[in-house]
């Protein structure tokens, strides 16, 4: 099946809806003076941008056994919705995503978790996405497939008829664990033959056959 027929499109959601690096920024720098370490190197944020916050605060302070109990508890008292005012929507994103549902399903799986309901209604983005899975929803968080696997069924859809749209090595191996095409969204060292760097071009891609 050529790519431009997939009925069914699975996008990440940081890094490919929203541009959301400076608000994890804030997040975990916030968590991680307050718990008393330093804030966040260039390493640390790249993986923090991709992780859960479990994992994440579990990396940030691999180092410093005697503060994760205090980081944790920090974690715990935040809400990260303050923090969705930093996230900056992709350009041009609500509208592709409204255009490409008029005939195929749209879907969102995320790591992110309590925050998505909240993040959905303050962008606006109700009624764009036919299904969307988060941490919550499964017991494995990418990059096992379950949350992958959760939206085909709910949809009745097989690997063949889906293509997952993700920004990173996460993705990338989300992607191959259900055997789905990754289209890569900004990011050319992903091991994959669909590469985009907008929603113009995304659609671009995913229109050839149609129009």
């Amino acid at each position: 099946m050529d790519i431009s027929e997939k009925r069914l499109i699975i996008f990440d959601c940081d890094g490919v809806l929203f541009n959301s690096l400076e608000a994890n920024r804030a997040f975990y720098n916030e968590i991680s003076t307050r718990a008393g370490r330093t804030p966040l190197s260039k390493e640390e944020m790249r993986f923090c941008h991709m992780h859960t916050a479990f994992d994440s605060i579990g990396f940030l302070f691999k180092d410093h056994p005697d503060l994760i109990q205090k980081a944790y508890e920090v974690y715990e008292s935040l809400d990260y919705s303050d923090f969705l005012p930093y996230m900056a929507m992709e350009p041009g994103m609500k509208e592709t995503v409204s255009r490409l549902r008029k005939d195929r399903f749209t879907a969102i799986s995320t790591n992110r978790s309590t925050t998505m309901p909240r993040l959905i209604e303050l962008y606006g983005l109700n009624g764009i996405f036919d299904e969307i899975v988060c941490a919550l929803d499964v017991r494995r968080p990418k990059p096992d497939p379950e949350g992958i696997e959760l939206i085909l069924q709910r949809l009745g859809c097989t690997p063949n008829d889906a293509v997952y749209v993700g920004d990173s090595k996460v993705d990338e191996d989300t992607a191959k664990g259900v055997s789905i095409p990754l289209i890569a969204y900004k990011n050319r060292k992903l091991d994959t033959q669909f590469h985009v760097d907008s929603f113009i071009d995304l659609e671009r891609l995913l229109s050839k056959k149609r129009d």
